[in-house]
């Protein structure tokens, strides 16, 4: 019976063991206070006649205590950014972990959950790589309440619309990334939630 015990105990441990591996490791959940401006924990902004506001929220969340929300007005010819990561325009806008702590070669993906309302609208998901070279990846919302979208990083195609100055614009994806953003596209208008981003 004991040896039975034992034996129990072992299966399950390794059970555990391989399901923690197959986890993703949480580089953001947006738990900390939202704000914008210079020392703010979000960077975020609007121009070219489109508008984006960016609190937190309680109410709407997949998991924790809260979710970021995004309300936007994406017109034609604006954009908008909501960004978090490292070497960006505010102060506070880290992730849990710093990009030189992450084993890169582990992972192959980067995830985030997604509060839809189906309204049809495209957003773009970006991330900012070793060489600041802006990547992207395209989603639509097409589907109501929370959602995972797992975006594999060879499906990232570098932005041919706008590069920062600084940009190696070597069109090689270059770890470790610096920072991920949302980017609601014209033309939509409405309200989104955002929650743990991970890497797979």
């Amino acid at each position: 019976m004991r040896i039975l015990h034992l034996t129990m105990i072992l299966v399950l441990s390794s059970g555990i063991v391989c399901f923690a591996e197959k986890q993703g490791l949480l580089i953001d959940d947006f738990e900390n206070q939202v704000s914008g401006g210079p020392s703010g924990t979000v960077d975020f902004g609007a121009g070219g006649g489109s508008s984006v506001e960016v609190t937190a929220s309680s109410d709407t969340r997949h998991s924790g205590s809260q979710s970021i929300k995004v309300i936007y007005d994406a017109v034609p010819g604006g954009y908008i950014w909501v960004a978090r990561g490292f070497e960006l325009d505010v102060e506070n806008a880290d992730w849990l972990i710093k990009p030189q702590d992450i084993d890169w070669k582990k992972y192959n993906a980067i995830s985030f959950y997604i509060y839809g309302s189906n309204s049809g609208a495209k957003i773009a998901f970006d991330i900012k790589d070793n060489g600041n070279e802006l990547w992207r990846f395209m989603i639509d919302d097409n589907f109501k309440g929370w959602n995972k979208i797992i975006c594999p990083f060879k499906e990232f195609f570098a932005r041919s619309d706008w590069q920062p100055d600084s940009a190696d614009k070597n069109s090689q994806l270059d770890f470790p990334l610096k920072s991920f953003q949302f980017e609601p596209r014209p033309v939509a208008k409405g309200t989104v939630y955002f929650d743990c981003v991970e890497l797979e």
